[in-house]
């Protein structure tokens, strides 16, 4: 087996649309934040609503790929 302190996730538009994708993170013990470099809410309608938020820690988006790191970051608060 192998384990992970934690998970980055950036589902892209699957965000969106993927039932699997989130089943797979509630399946798993391991904390995931939900990573977007763009904000979903300022584009299309469709993207407001994300599949996989509800199974994650929390949610990082509209920083660029600063929100990976903010991501990171977010695990030592």
């Amino acid at each position: 087996g192998f384990s992970f302190d934690f998970i980055l996730i950036n589902a892209g538009g699957y965000t969106h649309t993927s039932v699997a994708i989130s089943d797979a993170i509630a399946a798993v013990k391991t904390p995931c934040i939900e990573i977007h470099i763009s904000q979903p809410s300022a584009r299309e309608t469709y993207r407001h609503t994300s599949l996989i938020s509800g199974n994650c820690k929390s949610s990082i988006s509209g920083f660029g790929l600063d929100s990976y790191r903010l991501g990171l970051a977010s695990l030592n608060s």
